[in-house]
């Protein structure tokens, strides 16, 4: 086993292999860059090494600058986690010609899955079944049309590097077909500098499943299946295993498909083989296809873990160290289920547009494995992908998993960005997803419902007000006052709405909130409050917003009463307590001159400091309250000379 790695990722990724590198005994070296200098990669890693600036081209992608940190660092191998330069053979010819160890496979197993139209050729000759298309190199525009009508409409256009979706255009008749082409061709020019296309049948109702395979460089066994058939503009969402709705003989076959595609190429190390099940109907031995071979590990590789017990990260170390497979196929079983829902900082109504922000909090409920990246403080940064975490439930049977990932996803605080959460508990409790009926468009058909975003509750925003007001932790006499029951105001804003609460507090256990003319009664029972009837959630206040964690989430914005209301009464001369607080300044004197909008004093209340600023210009007549008084809401603490 070697004594030291490099991980040339960042991310969860890398946290991921270092967790069970560590465990070996094997210490960990992280490559980082600009951006990532206080990352938590960094921080697990044994060592760490700057390579660069903040854009991948500059840190990440330069193969020479991670060599040369393995090699400083006396690490005997590099595991390429997935993406970069992960399925760069020229990088594994540099790995190897440096003296090194890549974990993962040949850079001709790369090289010979690398462009999907070569890969189909090797997988027709490999006995392995590849859908109905074209995959020559002749280019011709005219020759692409009439294979196109050759094939059949709808037809798929796919560039024949690369993936993501990217130079990829489905055509449904012919009349479509030039304007997708030179589409196509012009995306994948721009992302892979390979504008060649090939053309596929296209399933009416596709299911993406995938096997997983792990060789040693001459035999190669199968982990069973995923089905990753909720995506989103060709992106996985949520993955599962084992595919619901799968036959042992498809099982056996697609397995075998598998296993014959990667000994085909001399597969050493974790890799998966997509394929296209047809899923009109129920699924069929003879209704799937070959797609493409991913030569890495896969992000969703924790749900085939979950179900077979291996951890994947650890098979790869020992085969890359030269020891055999470490199973036969006879010694594989899938026990249970298990999903994986990819949580992302996306802003869903604005299209899933790539978020960025500072997570002021990050939290996931028990029970539930979580890879992620980021911890409470970090920044998701705009150079790279904005995965938070991936959220992973195993259970005995499908039903059960399914209720666990939704409880899992309602569990998970985030603060500081937002999410696609909501979208992800939507999907969990898609009606059609919990019978199994998943196919590629099932996300594009009901998009409109599953990016439909929760309404919150007046609850909502009293557990908001009582967090920032200080209420939510009884105090003796926190009631109490001569007369009648303490009332105060808190003002917040969800969005552009602004919301003005009003509690009285009617006794340590017991507060009433008004809100929009309704009363919403809170109730301390057995050390817990509840709220209109339901337990209160928990809420993160940073920076002037409150994070309540329920309904996947919302965020309100703390209003300072000063900027909302007068900051005087009547003529302006008596400037009032906006809120109960503590008198922390007072900036003035009688006979002082001010102006408008000078400070008077500071307020500390909802624990913010709020300014007293003067509403007129005039002389102060009298101060009425000094540092350290504490007040309630009303209470006159500087008065202006009448401005006659």
């Amino acid at each position: 086993m070697f004594d030291t790695i490099l991980i040339a990722n960042r991310g969860e990724i890398a946290c991921r292999v270092m967790e069970t590198a560590q465990s070996m005994g094997v210490r960990c070296v992280a490559v980082y860059s600009d951006a990532d200098a206080q990352s938590k990669h960094v921080a697990m890693a044994d060592r760490a090494v700057h390579i660069g600036g903040s854009a991948p081209a500059d840190s990440y992608l330069r193969g020479d600058a991670i060599i040369q940190a393995a090699l400083d660092t006396g690490a005997q191998a590099i595991h390429p986690g997935y993406g970069f330069l992960s399925e760069n053979p020229d990088f594994v010819d540099a790995v190897v010609q440096a003296g090194l160890t890549f974990i993962g496979p040949s850079a001709d197993a790369i090289r010979a899955m690398g462009l999907k139209d070569a890969a189909k050729a090797l997988m027709v000759e490999a006995g392995v079944p590849v859908v109905p298309g074209y995959h020559g190199s002749d280019q011709d525009d005219a020759l692409l049309a009439d294979e196109a009508g050759k094939i059949g409409y709808p037809v798929l256009i796919k560039a024949v590097a690369g993936g993501g979706g990217k130079g990829m255009r489905l055509v449904e008749q012919p009349d479509g077909f030039p304007d997708a082409l030179a589409s196509a061709r012009s995306e994948a020019q721009t992302a892979f500098g390979n504008p060649d296309v090939l053309i596929e049948k296209f399933v009416t109702q596709p299911r993406h499943i995938e096997v997983q395979v792990f060789g040693d460089g001459t035999r190669a066994v199968h982990l069973f299946e995923r089905d990753c058939s909720l995506q989103r503009r060709h992106q996985k969402v949520i993955e599962e295993a084992p595919a619901p709705g799968m036959t042992p003989e498809l099982r056996a076959a697609m397995g075998q498909a598998a296993v014959k595609a990667a000994e085909a190429i001399g597969y050493k190390g974790a890799g998966t083989v997509e394929f296209i099940v047809d899923g009109s109907g129920p699924l069929r031995a003879d209704g799937f296809f070959f797609m493409e071979m991913n030569t890495r590990l896969q992000v969703e590789h924790p749900v085939t873990e979950a179900i077979t017990g291996v951890d994947l990260v650890a098979w790869q170390l020992r085969v890359a160290a030269g020891e055999g497979l470490p199973a036969a196929q006879d010694d594989l079983a899938i026990h249970g289920h298990a999903f994986e829902a990819r949580l992302y900082a996306e802003d869903v109504p604005a299209g899933f547009l790539p978020a960025t922000g500072t997570l002021t909090h990050l939290a996931f409920p028990p029970g539930a494995r979580a890879d992620s990246g980021v911890r409470t403080g970090d920044e998701i940064s705009p150079f790279y992908d904005p995965m938070i975490a991936k959220v992973i439930v195993h259970a005995d049977t499908r039903a059960v998993a399914l209720k666990r990932l939704g409880q899992a996803l309602a569990g998970t605080e985030v603060a500081g960005t937002v999410t696609n959460l909501a979208f992800l508990g939507a999907l969990a409790g898609h009606a059609g997803f919990g019978r199994g009926e998943v196919d590629t468009g099932l996300i594009a058909r009901d998009i409109d419902a599953l990016t439909a975003q929760p309404t919150p509750q007046p609850r909502h925003a009293v557990a908001a007000a009582m967090a920032v007001s200080g209420l939510t932790t009884p105090a003796p006499m926190a009631g109490f006052s001569l007369w009648q029951p303490l009332r105060r105001a808190v003002s917040l804003a969800l969005g552009d709405s602004p919301l003005d609460l009003h509690v009285e507090v009617i006794s340590e256990t017991e507060q009433h909130w008004e809100l929009d003319g309704i009363t919403i009664q809170a109730h301390l029972t057995q050390g817990a409050w509840v709220i209109d009837g339901h337990p209160a959630p928990s809420v993160s206040i940073t920076n002037g917003v409150a994070t309540v964690f329920d309904g996947y989430g919302i965020a309100y914005q703390v209003r300072d009463l000063l900027d909302v209301a007068a900051s005087a009464t009547g003529n302006g001369n008596v400037i009032e307590a906006p809120m109960p607080g503590l008198v922390k300044a007072v900036f003035v004197e009688p006979g002082a001159q001010v102006a408008k909008g000078d400070r008077l004093a500071v307020l500390e209340a909802m624990k913010m400091e709020h300014a007293l600023l003067a509403a007129r210009d005039g002389v102060v007549a009298e101060v009425l309250a000094g540092p350290g008084d504490q007040v309630t809401a009303g209470a006159a603490l500087v008065r202006l000379e009448d401005d006659t």
